[in-house]
């Protein structure tokens, strides 16, 4: 569990350090922009290493229940939002659409819709210390967004119309989540089903 929490504090804390411009404008000034983005990126990687280690350690020794979720309410909504996340991360980096006009900041969104999906469903602490603390990242990341005036995609940018975009964005959110649920167990060990 200790190099769980050790990875969630480096890469939420990587990922934390960048909406503090005043500090990290200082370190871009001491380290230069490459020395900067080479450490977050090393910090970062070392971060989700941890996470991926951390959480895999506590898995074989155990999982240690806190509580147990409904599984006939909370399955259901758990895969829409699962479905939805996956649309908005493909939206975070598709072309202009209408999708990623609404949804602003659609990472964040994803991120958000992805951690709550899978609190939802897994009642234990490891998971609960991991998808809490992507969702809580993601919620502060949002407001810290929101605080320094940026506002992602301005509404009136907002296409008028669904376009062809829209249509890829869904299509290939709607791919990569039938992928991702059929490789679930190969890749990370646990049924989605």
């Amino acid at each position: 569990m200790a190099w769980l929490v050790l990875g969630l504090v480096l890469f939420l804390g990587a990922h934390t350090f960048t909406t503090m411009r005043g500090a990290r404008a200082v370190a871009i000034g001491r380290l230069g922009e490459g020395g900067y983005k080479g450490l977050y990126s090393l910090v970062s990687a070392a971060g989700l290493v941890l996470i991926v280690i951390g959480f895999g350690s506590y898995r074989s020794a155990g999982y240690i229940q806190v509580w147990t979720p409904p599984r006939a309410i909370f399955h259901p909504i758990a895969l829409v939002l699962l479905w939805f996340a996956f649309v908005a991360l493909v939206a975070a980096y598709a072309p202009p659409s209408r999708i990623k006009a609404i949804l602003r900041h659609p990472m964040l969104v994803g991120v958000k819709a992805w951690a709550l999906s899978h609190l939802l469903v897994n009642g234990d602490l490891g998971s609960m210390l991991l998808f809490g603390g992507l969702l809580a990242w993601a919620v502060y990341d949002r407001i810290a967004l929101k605080r320094r005036g940026e506002t992602g995609a301005a509404p009136t940018s907002t296409p008028a119309a669904w376009s062809r975009n829209d249509l890829l964005v869904v299509a290939i959110g709607t791919a990569a989540y039938v992928l991702m649920f059929w490789l679930h167990d190969t890749l990370i060990g646990v049924t989605a089903a």
